[in-house]
């Protein structure tokens, strides 16, 4: 209770104006006694000349209050009466708020998973997982006594691609072949297709069976094995053409080559495999250190089948054509016209190149850190010329001036067999060679290292 002698002028009891009659006494509370038991009197009336207002002595009952939009002066307030709170929240906003606030959560959730997916991705068409984190095809969609072509040609066309890239100042001034790798819409193709566009940040199409077509970005390409993978998310409703096995071929099998040689799209060529396990370079004249184990085939491949499928009569990709040989006696894919001499990089290795541009958009390809000679034809064997201090042929003992005979127990006959065997093993593989030094025979395990490319 507030102290009488300690009034603030607010709330001193007003005076009493000559001529009006004298408040009466409030009658005392009693502690027992409801606060509102007196009935409620009637409202004062206006004061009327030369008498004052004066407040009422008792306070209604409950149900009797003003409207809140009539708020009752503080000063009048009886004692224990709760003021109608003010700023008070409309009861049919919350139902608002908490729908509002569910949309949020929802539409944040949608946004999160997407920016999650595409972070643990790695955007760009890349894949944390390599092929393991895309729906590839490895069940064979024809059974293994076909013997039709035709049927080949109706399961793989749909999954064949032209491809037109910029080269040279001109946009479609490049033109090769590829197939769809996985559902997520990545295509794979040559290197040598794409390389001036990727450098020079080119525009790269990709137009399926029926004319379509669809923007194209390269996810990362491997110029040592001539190989590149394409992201095309407009076609991810394509189908993925079946990834089979090269290492089953035997010379004599019959194959089937789809591209587009010289821009003629969706042609078919059937022949045989002529050679397994051919060393060759591929690509042009300026990318001759791009070296594969190839596979050698009779089947019409062109200028303009690069990257397209060297397919089984089952239906299942075992290899992707590269190159052809000419008359020249070069290997090319850019050369003018076919032989009967075409190469396709075996199937295995393009998964294995294919796993790992998806998850970091880099290849890497085994080195030993020796230079060799590729020039000797007498087929003895690779004759080392330099090797170079603390790398992984320094440190195992290879010595300048050994002729390598074999790898693994496999003939090496020359710099460029030499090479071709190598990269068919992978990165921090240990692999035995034969050479011979000063006339003796003796092998040296080499634990291979890497670089990118």
């Amino acid at each position: 209770m507030t102290d009488p002698d300690d009034r603030s002028e607010d709330t001193a009891p007003l005076a009493h104006v000559p001529g009006a009659a004298p408040p009466a006494p409030p009658a005392p509370l009693s502690p027992s006694a409801p606060v509102y038991d007196a009935p409620a009197p009637p409202a004062p009336q206006p004061a009327g000349p030369g008498q004052s207002w004066l407040p009422p002595t008792t306070q209604p009952r409950p149900g009797s209050w003003a409207p809140v939009t009539q708020p009752l002066a503080p000063s009048y307030a009886a004692p224990g009466a709760h003021a109608t709170p003010r700023g008070r929240v409309p009861g049919w906003l919350w139902p608002v708020v908490c729908c509002l606030a569910l949309l949020l959560g929802v539409v944040g959730g949608v946004v999160g998973g997407a920016v999650f997916e595409r972070v643990s991705n790695g955007g760009d068409g890349l894949f944390a997982g390599g092929l393991d984190d895309v729906d590839t095809v490895s069940e064979a969609p024809l059974p293994a006594g076909n013997g039709s072509v035709a049927a080949v040609a109706r399961e793989l066309l749909p999954s064949t691609v032209q491809i037109s890239a910029w080269y040279d100042g001109q946009q479609g001034g490049a033109t090769g072949s590829g197939f769809v790798l996985d559902k997520q819409g990545h295509v794979i193709t040559n290197n040598h297709v794409v390389e001036a566009a990727a450098e020079n940040d080119g525009p790269i199409e990709v137009v399926d069976q029926d004319g379509n077509r669809y923007d194209a970005e390269v996810v990362g390409r491997s110029p040592v094995y001539d190989l590149a993978v394409l992201s095309v998310p407009k076609a991810r409703g394509m189908r993925p053409a079946s990834l089979g096995e090269s290492e089953v071929l035997r010379v004599g099998d019959s194959v089937v080559a789809i591209g587009s040689p010289l821009g003629l799209s969706s042609t078919v060529t059937a022949g045989i495999v002529s050679a397994l396990d051919r060393p060759v370079t591929t690509g042009d004249s300026a990318n001759d250190s791009s070296y594969i184990n190839a596979v050698q085939t009779d089947a019409a491949i062109n200028p303009g089948n690069s990257g397209g499928p060297l397919v089984d009569l089952q239906g299942r990709v075992v290899g992707v054509n590269s190159a052809i040989a000419t008359t020249g006696g070069s290997f090319s894919g850019e050369q003018s016209g076919n032989i009967g001499v075409g190469f396709a990089i075996p199937i295995e290795q393009v998964k294995i190149t294919a796993d790992q541009i998806l998850k970091t958009g880099e290849a890497r390809y085994p080195v030993i850190g020796a230079k060799v000679r590729t020039g000797d034809t007498s087929g003895d064997g690779a004759r080392i010329d330099e090797v170079v201090s603390g790398t992984p042929a320094d440190e195992a003992g290879l010595q300048e001036d050994d002729l390598v005979t074999a790898v693994e127990g496999d003939r090496v006959t020359d710099g460029i067999a030499l090479i071709v065997a190598i990269r068919t093993h992978q990165p921090g593989e240990t692999i035995e060679f034969t050479v011979v030094r000063d006339g003796q025979e003796r092998t040296v395990d080499i634990t291979l290292g890497a670089e990118v490319g």
